[in-house]
């Protein structure tokens, strides 16, 4: 049967059509070149420069986004360029990973950073998936092994990313980088004073460390030989087995993460280890020691703040970071540490109880600032420096522990009583991981124990 000349016509026009980007159930499809016009249209803030050493101001770049990805939907292409931490992401809906028709929406890292340079490179890329998925041929890169010492990645492995590793000396730059993007992160975003005393306290020394150690001149050059073996020097210059070198390789392992820089295949192994040692765990104060210990304190306001750490297992600038209203008569004795803490809002029960009355904790309930008078204002200090008060008047009246004893005493306290590990760990503000990792002596006796009393109760005469 003939086809009329107008149909014909309008046949060649829909044949001459191509879908950009669908996303599932819709019907919208744009021409390819329309497409690739639409995209190149869209400026980027500013000229490109020709070194970038780090993320521009994180308005300026979001801004630019939301225009981006503005203009991109009025023409209905759906998938977009976002900013996760220091890096640009594509974000939308992607051929389904293990195959099908479907395109659920899908993250795909592109590894460039959040900067006026990287944003042009996003760009470009956001244009090459498109083409690959208009022309069928769309391909998930090879997944992202987890560096060893930190946690699994959340998006797919770099789309080409091009370009030789950054040498040695670039080091200045990669920390400055890594340092903005560590404090974008949108879940620190919500605790600013427990990402500055987490830096401060947990990432920065050990950096420093590290960018001493390359101004030495020991490694340079590129690659990925020079590095690895600047990761192994500063993580052997801490003692093995050690809270400090645990500590070095979960910010060596961030940092490396953030530039796209390999680890040794050994690292986790290596930088493990931190732990209550048998050299260590047998020199927590007993109950009575700790009541004993009291009477070395002269002042009134500091014995209470002792008290509470003992009684609640606190850590040092906890104590003035409490919702202490349950202490007063008739209260149920479970205080809230408060979410401007080092990591956040958790509610703690007291081990044991009857220190509640024993250390005169419950005028706290009703009088807070009985407690010493310690800055708190975190806009003019930081939760290290007020721990560091504490640390500072424990030496003072020359008490032969520290604060973290009465915290780990308190713990122990938990696994003889048998408190579940979820539980406490959360009371304390970790994870489980990590308390089964520091506890692991106490935590494995009470296990054998349990098992052999339940042996022994079964082998009992009816």
């Amino acid at each position: 049967m003939a086809i009329p000349g107008s149909a014909r016509h309008t046949i060649r026009e829909r044949n001459a059509v191509r879908p950009a980007l669908a996303a599932p159930g819709s019907h919208r499809y744009l021409r390819a070149a329309s497409t690739r016009r639409a995209i190149a249209s869209i400026p980027v803030p500013g000229p490109t420069p020709r070194v970038d050493l780090g993320p521009a101001p994180a308005d300026a770049i979001d801004a630019a986004l939301a225009e981006h990805n503005a203009r991109l939907a009025a023409i209905g292409i759906t998938l977009r360029i976002e900013r996760r931490g220091g890096k640009l992401v594509l974000r939308g809906p992607l051929p389904c990973r293990r195959g099908g028709e479907s395109r659920p929406v899908q993250r795909l890292s592109l590894g460039v950073p959040a900067t006026t340079a990287g944003l042009e490179q996003a760009r470009q890329r956001q244009l090459q998936v498109l083409r690959q998925l208009e022309q069928g041929s769309f391909r998930w890169p090879a997944a992202r092994r987890a560096p060893a010492g930190g946690p699994a990645a959340l998006d797919s492995a770099p789309l080409d990313p091009g370009g030789s590793a950054p040498g040695i000396g670039d080091l200045a730059a990669l920390l400055e980088s890594f340092e903005q993007a560590f404090f974008l992160d949108p879940q620190r975003r919500r605790n600013p004073a427990g990402s500055r005393s987490t830096w401060s306290a947990a990432y920065r020394p050990y950096l420093r460390r590290l960018l001493s150690l390359a101004d030495s001149g020991e490694s340079s050059g590129a690659g990925e030989e020079p590095w690895s073996r600047l990761w192994e020097r500063v993580l052997e210059s801490y003692e093995p087995g050690s809270s400090s070198r645990q500590q070095c390789g979960i910010a060596v392992a961030a940092l490396a993460r953030h530039g796209g820089l390999p680890l040794p295949p050994d690292w986790a192994a290596r930088a493990g280890g931190y732990g209550l040692h048998a050299a260590r765990f047998r020199q927590l104060p007993s109950d009575a020691q700790i009541l004993q210990l009291l009477e070395l304190i002269p002042n009134p306001a500091w014995r209470l703040a002792y008290g509470l750490m003992a009684t609640y297992g606190l850590r040092n600038h906890e104590v003035f970071f409490c919702d202490l209203s349950s202490l007063a008569p008739g209260g149920d004795r479970v205080i809230r540490v408060l979410p401007s803490s080092k990591t956040g809002e958790h509610q703690v029960w007291p081990f044991q109880p009857s220190w509640v009355e024993r250390f005169g904790l419950e005028r706290l309930g009703e009088t807070p600032e009985l407690l010493p008078a310690v800055r708190t204002d975190l806009r003019r200090t930081t939760l290290q420096q007020v721990g560091r008060r504490v640390a500072e008047q424990f030496r003072r009246y020359r008490l032969p522990i520290t604060p973290y004893d009465l915290r780990h005493a308190w713990a122990v306290r938990t696994i003889h009583i048998g408190l579940p590990d979820t539980v406490a760990a959360r009371m304390m503000g970790h994870s489980v991981a990590i308390h089964t990792r520091t506890y692991h002596h106490w935590i494995t006796r009470r296990d054998q124990q349990q098992a052999v009393d339940a042996a022994l109760a079964r082998q009992r005469p009816a």
